[in-house]
């Protein structure tokens, strides 16, 4: 594969979540002349893990350190790959996928007072949120859900009346 179509596949598996964080530990055989096995490709990595143990009888530890992984990592990339098949041994973002502290009640409060005065922070917005609910909300989360909620609003020919 040329350089930059080297490149572009790293690219590409860093956006899919594809891409092995360590690559330079993967020492198996297959892996070593650059050809169809790439250490780059995480998925392909875990897989072959996973195959050498569960196909050709590879004990775990030894599985698990010939691909660049603990043993932990082995055990939670077969239950991904039982539970969901290939698409379980790609990377998942970790954290809260939404504003779970921002509830409706917390965000339309957010908003009424953006609305009475535009001009106000995300801070002390933050700030006026603790007072009347007790609750800590980082402004940049502030800052997110107004800015989601603008994108939301529906325009004049969606029947919105804006």
């Amino acid at each position: 594969m040329s350089r930059d179509g080297a490149q572009k596949k790293r690219q590409a598996l860093r956006e899919q979540g594809a891409l092995h964080a360590r690559p330079d530990r993967v020492v198996d055989p297959l892996f070593e002349d650059g050809g169809f096995f790439d250490p780059e490709d995480v998925v392909q990595v875990k897989y072959e893990m996973l195959r050498r143990v569960g196909q050709e009888g590879m004990r775990v530890s030894e599985a698990a350190s010939a691909f660049g992984f603990s043993r932990p990592s082995f055990y939670k990339a077969r239950a991904d790959f039982d539970a969901q098949g290939l698409p379980g041994l790609v990377a998942r973002k970790r954290g809260p996928r939404r504003a779970y502290k921002l509830t409706g009640e917390l965000l339309a409060f957010v908003g009424r007072r953006r609305a009475e005065d535009p001009s106000v922070s995300a801070a002390v917005l933050a700030e006026r949120v603790f007072e009347r609910f007790g609750r800590r909300i980082h402004p940049r989360s502030i800052e997110r859900a107004l800015a989601g909620a603008k994108k939301k609003r529906p325009t004049a020919r969606e029947g919105g009346g804006y």
